[in-house]
């Protein structure tokens, strides 16, 4: 018996719904939080980290069974990589695909965030790109691919949302950078001029930084779990429709 994905084209809505979501509670808590603790920035960070560890980690399991849950294209990017090893993950036009819904998802979700706290959307001036800042990136999208694909691996799949939320609100605190290791969701923080929000001027720096950090982590996972190339498939959760028979 083997198993079918979902077409093409609903794994797309999938990553751009989830993405689209994951900048809302990204951008929307940071304005709540700005609004509600205006002169306590510790207390502005937690109120962001919980609301997207709980935001992410019901969006893994809402929409990990059609797409895999990506919503991240450096995600995306190593599952294309490792698969080619094996014939396993996303073909090229599947990793263009999932990446431009990414991306576009992000954008959207700003908006929207800025909309529901009647924020006008607007460039953010929050400049980012220290050395700190960027190491922070490396080692934040280095440890996320090695948990995700490390998951995928020892075939544990079904605890990549409570696992990657705990990684990423933990991230958000001991990272300078407040973990942003996704090129998608830096992208769609450009357009919130808030608590949140991230200058265009540090975008290149962040996204290179999460590519290197991304290979560090392939690196890792090659080294300590050379099956991984074979589960590219499950990355971050096992998305298959209906059995069909062999």
């Amino acid at each position: 018996m083997t198993f079918n994905q979902p077409p093409l084209w609903r794994r797309a809505v999938a990553e751009f719904l989830g993405t689209s979501l994951l900048v809302a509670i990204v951008v929307g808590s940071g304005i709540a939080a700005q609004q509600l603790s205006p002169n306590d920035v510790g207390l502005q960070l937690l109120q962001n980290s919980t609301a997207t560890v709980l935001g992410l980690t019901v969006l893994i399991l809402m929409l990990g069974p059609v797409s895999g849950a990506h919503f991240n294209p450096v995600v995306s990017l190593a599952d294309w990589i490792l698969g080619r090893r094996s014939g396993t993950g996303l073909s090229l036009p599947e990793l263009g695909t999932y990446v431009f819904a990414q991306v576009l998802g992000a954008v959207g979700g700003s908006v929207v965030a800025n909309a529901m706290f009647e924020v006008g959307t607007s460039i953010s001036a929050k400049e980012r790109a220290t050395p700190g800042h960027l190491l922070g990136e490396v080692v934040a999208t280095a440890g996320l691919i090695l948990l995700i694909f490390a998951l995928a691996a020892t075939k544990r799949g079904v605890l990549a949302a409570p696992a990657v939320g705990a990684y990423i609100g933990a991230a958000y605190w001991f990272t300078s950078s407040t973990s942003f290791a996704n090129p998608a969701v830096t992208a769609g923080r450009v357009f919130s001029d808030t608590f949140a929000g991230i200058a265009p001027a540090s975008v290149p720096g962040f996204v290179l930084a999460q590519l290197v950090g991304a290979a560090v982590g392939l690196g890792l996972i090659l080294v300590l779990f050379p099956s991984a190339a074979c589960t590219a498939d499950a990355v971050v959760l096992p998305h298959s429709s209906e059995p069909t028979s062999s």
